[in-house]
């Protein structure tokens, strides 16, 4: 499917988000109000959605406005496309760090591109005038960045809190081993033993990222990794690499869910090796979060 294709079927954010303010104030034209549109228009921007999609979503009364049951389904789909819009635009806002920023926040990949953006909506919500600039990097990176003082608040993945470093555990995580379903691991009945694991080449993340720590670690006492594969420097390359066949890798839970649920990747368990991790926030020992960062941290909690 080609993004052109899905743009001509999927309605944009701001019909979406007309849609959901049906919903919730049972009346078209408080929904136009809302959303700082005419009433006309808002009712041909619902009648485009529904030839769109070619089903009714909204029953129009003297009485105001309720959706269909078709309607009911499709305003739960968009609610998760706009927030997830929600949280890509948080995202990017920090990413373009802002002179006037108040809260400099280094993150590694997994963390920064599962997480965090769902963070920075509810700080958003919580502090609308808090300038947020964000720094991406592999959790080393990510240390270094706290300890030259160019961060107030890191979350990092490692095995261990780094040098220097005080923190405090925000999530939990599993490394998973995975591979194409062409590949002959995903036809064995039996689970992968830690030693056949340690000996085989992988396509890993570079040196310094948390998810290569936590492998480094369990595997030791199998002999530890071999030569690596291949070694990117992002979780979407491996995860490309291994869809397109080059061959296994071990990652985050959080970022092969959807990989999993249509076919493009296959978790092959593994016997005896234990990849779970805790993910961190990470500030300078003696410098405990205060102001916009404290309340960052306080989001995060589990």
């Amino acid at each position: 499917m080609t993004h052109g294709r899905l743009a001509d079927r999927v309605p944009d954010l701001a019909a979406l988000e007309l849609l959901l303010a049906v919903a919730r104030l049972g009346s078209l034209g408080r929904a136009a109000r809302e959303t700082g549109i005419s009433q006309p228009a808002a009712s041909g921007r619902i009648r485009g959605m529904e030839r769109m999609l070619g089903v009714a979503l909204v029953e129009r009364s003297p009485r105001g406005s309720t959706l269909t049951d078709a309607g009911v389904l499709v305003t739960d789909w968009a609610r998760r496309v706009v927030e997830a819009a929600e949280a890509f635009d948080a995202g990017a806002e920090a990413l373009r760090g802002r002179r006037d920023s108040r809260l400099r926040v280094a993150a590694s990949m997994t963390i920064a591109e599962y997480l965090l953006p769902g963070w920075l909506v509810a700080l958003r919500a919580r502090r609308p005038g808090t300038a947020v600039s964000l720094l991406a990097g592999n959790s080393a990176a990510v240390a270094e960045r706290l300890r030259a003082g160019e961060a107030d608040l890191g979350f990092v993945e490692g095995i261990a809190l780094p040098a220097g470093l005080s923190g405090a555990v925000v999530a939990r995580d599993r490394l998973v081993v995975v591979t194409a379903p062409a590949h002959p691991w995903a036809r064995r009945r039996a689970p992968l033993d830690a030693g056949e694991l340690a000996v085989t080449p992988l396509i890993l993340r570079e040196r310094g990222s948390g998810t290569r720590q936590v492998l480094d670690a369990a595997l030791a006492a199998h002999g530890g990794l071999a030569e690596p594969l291949l070694e990117l420097a992002s979780t979407t390359a491996v995860k490309a690499a291994v869809v397109g066949g080059a061959g296994p890798s071990v990652l985050s839970e959080l970022a092969i869910g959807e990989e999993l649920a249509s076919g493009r990747l296959v978790e092959i368990p593994v016997g005896d090796l234990d990849l779970h991790r805790a993910l961190r926030a990470v500030w300078p020992t003696g410098h405990r979060p205060t102001g916009p960062a404290r309340d960052l941290l306080g989001l995060t909690r589990p």
